[in-house]
């Protein structure tokens, strides 16, 4: 097996982490106490929010129709299809009550996981239950799920799942433009407002929104995104960040919003941001999202509703269950609409009668490909070659400058602290001895480095000669020192040279033991720190970036002067940067080194984890450019990777 002595150091330094960015946004959170300071706070949580979000696009027409009525007893369901972009249909059923006098309150319903989206029997229950009552619901699917797959095959099944699955392929792609799935999906949620409120059946004065799970995350959002709720009651989702954190808990790409930590916001600033109106906090004592941090957010919102005179207008409720929008936690949603509305006095849920899913369907055969419309890779697609276009080729001092703005590359100062860790032998290396040495690159995160020799390295790390060759692994340094025969070879041809090779954070040596799964699933470990690192606004490939030129910073003041960095798939990627950015390389040799991150984003069908991704890189620079400045440092290449982690 592998060498693997720090399992756990990925999540104890995010938890280290997030903790401080809590503890600073407490801080601020407590200098609130006056109602001027809750006014200037929502002012500033609004405004940061935005950054997070936007900027959105231009709004463009709508072009609603009516593909269809389901007649019922005291309502009647229309299929709607509406545009929130240009050609990007989004599938939608609006209930409308019967024999009332109009107009009438509206709800946004979002939906959360489940494969047919607003036909799923939970967010049917909740349309349906609102419309009995008096409520002009429009509740639409997400992407990825019910009749939105982005991906399909000729008979309209999914390409690359469903949920969560399509979310985090396309969601993680959009990193590379500068754009964020969940933001996405919020402005489906606002453009399904502005067309509610085209209805002349619906009173603008009066609307609402609520969703459970992913759609509570999307109600959550649109909290924040969007001025014009009177209401609004999110389900199953509102926690606080770093509870979810220390629980190892994986979420969405949707669900972990860009710098939210680095700007001091977390779930409860989201849903304040509708202070002083109606806001209720659902839950279920049982959700996997920890309800602890549900009190804490609640606890936040509470204080400032209170500085508003507002307090009776904020609420929290907890049901007995396990995760998911029952009846008695709708029921409860229920009352806080008609305590906003007074359009029901009902405090029960009327009975209900589920539609099979091709009855509430808009389109033919149930999936929006058939109109042909454009789909979230092709705006990724689009937007990657049109970035192209505008930037042209980066080098010299730019380059330089937009690869440390991009990976958010700190200062380095001084020589690393370093550990001398037990040596091995008999791992049948290419050569007999190996002195290891866990390389502090920052407080509690160290890069494990292997000095190779022909004999016992059991002290601190020799000095000279001037040249050194330093690998950087694509997994695991110890596994691919054994079984990687040209690695053998470029020892070989190096004689005297020292020999070294390195594992940076989060691989092989401290390949993370947590979140349940194997740390590569697109679930995993490795997508857990990385999202946390966009979230924190310093995005993973940047730290093992940072890593490997400390590593550097090491070797040199050990007397090694000239450094031929080899390099292998993922971390051929912090190797280019490092190299370019190092004067102490002179040398490099990339194997399956990523084309370019345009390959990747104009690609369907890729398979380069969130780790290798910078968020906005593509409106900066590209991987070519790196290569082109490295020739002047004697780049190899062999077998380059396209965007499916295959030789091109």
């Amino acid at each position: 097996m592998p060498f693997n002595r720090f399992p756990r150091m990925m999540q104890e330094y995010y938890v280290r982490r997030v903790r401080e960015a809590e503890q600073a946004a407490n801080a601020r959170r407590a200098r609130i106490r006056s109602r001027a300071d809750a006014e200037a706070y929502l002012r500033e949580i609004r405004q940061k929010i935005a950054q997070c979000f936007g900027p959105y696009p231009e709004k463009s027409p709508l072009n609603p129709r009516v593909t269809g009525v389901v007649e019922r007893d005291t309502y009647k369901i229309e299929k709607v299809i509406f545009e929130s972009r240009p050609n990007f249909p989004v599938t939608a059923n609006l209930y409308v009550p019967k024999g009332r006098p109009f107009p009438l309150p509206g709800v946004v319903g979002t939906c959360g996981h489940s494969n047919n989206g607003k036909a799923g029997e939970t967010y049917q229950s909740y349309a349906q239950g609102l419309a009995r009552q008096g409520y002009v619901v429009l509740i639409f699917d997400p992407m990825g799920q019910g009749e939105r797959l982005q991906s399909v095959t000729a008979d309209w099944k999914p390409q690359h799942g469903v949920g969560v699955r399509e979310h985090l392929h396309f969601g993680n792609q959009q990193v590379l433009v500068g754009e964020f799935f969940g933001a996405w999906r919020a402005w489906d949620g606002v453009r399904a407002l502005d067309y509610l409120l085209t209805r002349p059946e619906v009173d603008p004065q009066r609307v609402g929104v609520t969703g459970n799970s992913g759609g509570g995350t999307d109600t959550a959002w649109l909290c924040g995104v969007e001025a014009r709720w009177t209401m609004a009651a999110p389900s199953c989702f509102t926690t606080t960040l770093r509870r979810n954190l220390e629980n190892e808990l994986p979420a969405d790409t949707e669900q972990c919003p860009p710098r939210i930590l680095a700007l001091g916001l977390d779930h409860s600033d989201f849903v304040t941001a509708m202070a002083p109106k109606p806001l209720i906090l659902l839950d279920q004592e049982k959700d996997y999202f920890d309800v602890r941090g549900l009190e804490e957010t609640y606890g936040r919102a509470q204080a400032i509703y209170r500085l508003l005179g507002a307090e009776q207008n904020v609420r929290m409720f907890l049901g007995p269950d396990y995760h998911g929008f029952s009846k008695a936690v709708r029921e409860e949603m229920y009352r806080w609409f008609n305590r906003a509305t007074k359009v029901s006095a009902a405090t029960s849920e009327p009975e209900l009668t589920m539609e099979k899913d091709e009855t509430i369907w808009c389109t033919p055969h149930g999936q929006v490909a058939e109109l042909k419309p454009r789909s979230v890779f092709a705006f990724t697609r689009d937007a990657s070659a049109a970035l192209a276009r505008q930037r042209g080729a980066v080098a010299g001092a730019a380059l330089t400058r937009a690869m440390v703005e991009v990976l958010k590359l700190p200062r380095r100062e001084g020589v690393p602290e370093y550990r001398i860790l037990r040596p091995s032998t008999g791992r049948q290396y290419p050569k007999r001895y190996a002195g290891t040495y866990a390389v502090e690159t920052e407080p509690g995160v160290f890069a494990l480095v292997y000095r190779l020799d022909d004999n016992p390295l059991m002290s601190r790390v020799p000095r000279g000669p001037t040249r050194a060759v330093l690998y950087i692994s694509h997994q695991s340094a110890d596994g691919e020192l054994r079984g990687e025969p040209w690695l053998r070879e470029i020892v070989e041809a190096e004689k005297g040279a020292a020999i070294f090779a390195c594992d940076v954070r989060g691989i092989g040596e401290s390949r993370p033991n947590t979140c349940g799964v194997d740390p590569n699933d697109p679930y995993g470990a490795d997508y857990f720190y990385a999202v946390h690192g966009l979230m924190l606004d310093t995005p993973y490939v940047g730290q093992r970036t940072h890593d490997v030129l400390r590593v550097i910073d090491w070797l040199r003041a050990t007397g090694h002067r000239e450094v031929h960095v080899v390099a292998r798939g993922c971390g051929a990627l912090a190797a280019t940067f490092a190299a370019v950015l190092s004067p102490d390389v002179t040398q490099v040799t990339l194997k399956n080194a990523l084309t370019s991150y345009r390959d990747l984003a104009e690609s369907e069908d890729y398979h380069w984890p969130l780790s290798a991704l910078a968020p906005g890189i593509l409106k900066a620079f590209d991987l070519p450019d790196c290569y082109r400045a490295l020739e002047a440092k004697k780049l190899r290449q062999i077998e380059p990777w396209g965007a499916r982690m295959a030789a091109t």
